[in-house]
């Protein structure tokens, strides 16, 4: 069940966008707007907008936007459901009940019931490390290096020598059997009943981007097997959607994440001051990590053991980063084995250092391909730039694949030209689609350029939403038909139907988006910039405008239109031959912006 469209618009009214962003960002009054520093990437200067007129945010930064309830979703990394209901208990509106089927509440009430126990636990074992029967798991903790500050922070706790020792505790809390083995904090066989997953470990609780707990890794007090321990997948755990320290990396607000293997690298890291490091949870990295961290980076750097394992895990994890969008470098440790040993030898500046020499990833593979081949050998170098020439393939962009051609070319001393023929030579024959999957594009490419016809359209939504008043002018010439980009003609329908209605309203418009990512694309809608000084010159600009939107809905209903219409293509023909006098007609108009 969705809530009526009237609660949404309710509980938006009553949450003033400028109050709510103040709580999260600082923000200066500039002429009718609020500007500040962008929460969603790392800036020196403010580009982020807040306006009370459209009750809208905008970054002309890195483009995110859209109303209160796009920044809650982002900021908190809420779903809708979740924005609405903080936004609601913020203004004090109360929101319907809403009735679920048997099995859908019965689902979330064990939901609950498993996040309460994970709950319970985390604190059961947090506190046990602070009990008489937890200093040699607390003095193994200082040894490593740890403050009680940092063991805080993370939540870091002990799980007791005894089998059952969790159990019994829980058991008098008033959990059942059948939910406690739901919990993946326990096991059961005939001889022993149930006992704990956990003894004399270490423990490390894993939390959620919402900093709920959700299991747990162990790390085992001895020689006992296995090393380390992870909660197996429950209701509310899944390992390849989950990434440790996410919850606080996502507030450092840093320009990349850091992609470590284990739970003492990220805490180390975090410790030194790196906030911005998460792991994957005892699995390689998937492509659900991957979508995870689109949502709060475009690179990361990887920072895997500098073994031969880390070196399979980075070469695993850089195509599946690409896949979602996600640049990455690789960061080189060695002579150091992991991050927490570099630190420890070097210090956190040192550190830094190395941080910033990390290596584009493309190139990172073409070095561990180097060492598959014989390159003293004539074959063995010739079959080396052939790999490398299919792998250059992946690149779609010429541009960018001749910046490839051209680093590759310099570093191995081969004739640029000529490993650009062997490309083009590779790509004829169709050599990158048999060998190598090429990433899938999920969204434009950064940099890619707007068609000016994308660029009219959007142009004159942002213009009929800051200029109510030109609707009337606009209506005369153009209906949302002339917006012929899918999304554009979407909106344009919205404002349409609401100028004809109550009156243009941007952010109650927004509320028919549930998508954060779409929202912010549609927001970019209402923030095209063209500067224009005098009244002349933004009535050119608007009647140029119209004509380009005109000329190119007709060329789209031309393509579209049948083959054997006749008739319908004269009539196109002759309104594209009619434009010239538009543009009298627009010229002769009384136009204000004012």
């Amino acid at each position: 069940m969705r809530y009526s469209d009237d609660i949404i618009e309710e509980v938006r009214v009553k949450n003033d966008i400028v109050d709510v962003i103040s709580q999260y960002v600082k923000l200066q009054r500039k002429g009718s707007s609020y500007f500040g520093l962008c929460p969603f990437h790392n800036e020196k200067t403010p580009s982020f907008s807040v306006s009370p007129a459209k009750q809208m945010y905008y970054c002309f930064g890195c483009g995110a936007g859209g109303n209160v309830f796009t920044f809650i979703m982002e900021y908190e990394n809420f779903s809708f459901g979740e924005a609405l209901k903080f936004l609601a208990d913020r203004a004090g509106v109360e929101l319907p009940q809403i009735e679920y089927s048997k099995e859908a509440q019965a689902q979330a009430n064990l939901r609950s019931s498993l996040l309460e126990i994970q709950k319970a636990a985390a604190s059961y074992f947090y506190y046990n490390l602070r009990r008489e029967n937890g200093k040699t798991a607390y003095h193994y903790l200082k040894n490593r290096g740890l403050s009680d500050e940092t063991m805080k922070k993370f939540g870091l706790g002990y799980s007791d020598k005894y089998s059952d020792d969790l159990y019994q505790y829980l058991k008098k809390k008033g959990y059942s059997d059948e939910l406690l083995l739901e919990s993946g904090l326990f096991q059961a066989d005939e001889r022993k009943g149930i006992y704990d997953k956990f003894w004399n470990r270490v423990i490390f609780p894993i939390m959620d981007v919402n900093s709920r707990v959700i299991g747990f890794g162990g790390r085992v007090m001895g020689e006992g097997t296995p090393k380390y321990l992870n909660s197996p997948e429950t209701k509310i755990f899944d390992k390849s959607r989950n990434l440790y320290g996410l919850n606080i990396a996502r507030t450092s607000r840093k320009k990349q994440l850091i992609i470590c293997e284990g739970y003492m690298d990220v805490i180390s890291m975090h410790q030194a001051g790196f906030t911005n490091a998460v792991a994957s949870l005892g699995t390689a990295l998937t492509s659900g990590h991957a979508s995870l961290i689109k949502r709060y980076t475009d690179e990361v750097l990887l920072l895997y053991d500098s073994d031969e394992a880390g070196v399979r895990a980075a070469l695993r994890g850089i195509p599946i980063l690409r896949s979602a969008g996600v640049k990455s470098k690789v960061v080189n440790l060695k002579p150091y084995k992991d991050p927490d040993e570099f630190i420890k030898a070097e210090g956190p500046e040192r550190f830094e250092e190395r941080l910033s020499k990390a290596m584009n990833s493309f190139l990172f593979i073409v070095q561990t391909r180097e060492s598959q081949y014989d390159l003293s050998d004539p074959q063995g170098k010739t079959d080396f730039y052939r790999d490398i020439a299919a792998r250059l393939l992946e690149f779609e962009e010429e541009l960018e694949r001749n910046n490839y051609i051209e680093a590759i070319a310099r570093k191995y001393g081969v004739g640029m030209e000529e490993l650009k023929k062997m490309v083009n030579q590779l790509a004829m024959k169709g050599t990158a689609a048999q060998n190598y999957s090429r990433p899938r594009e999920v969204r434009k490419k950064e940099g890619t350029r707007e068609s000016g016809v994308e660029k009219s359209q959007k142009l004159m939504l942002t213009w009929m939403v800051s200029y109510p008043q030109i609707f009337s002018v606009v209506e005369e010439f153009l209906s949302p038909e002339d917006f012929t980009t899918p999304l554009y003609h979407r909106v344009a329908k919205m404002l349409f139907q609401q100028a004809r209605g109550e009156g243009i309203n941007p952010a109650k418009l927004l509320n028919q988006f549930m998508d954060s990512q779409e929202q912010s694309e549609v927001a970019s809608l209402f923030n095209a910039t063209l500067h224009l000084e005098s009244p002349k010159e933004q009535k050119k600009a608007l009647t140029d405008t119209m004509i380009v939107m005109k000329k190119a809905s007709l060329d789209h209903q031309i393509a579209n239109l049948a083959p054997d219409d006749m008739k319908g293509l004269q009539e196109l023909l002759y309104k594209k031959k009619e434009l010239s006098n538009l543009g009298e007609q627009l010229q002769s108009l009384n136009i204000s912006f004012e």
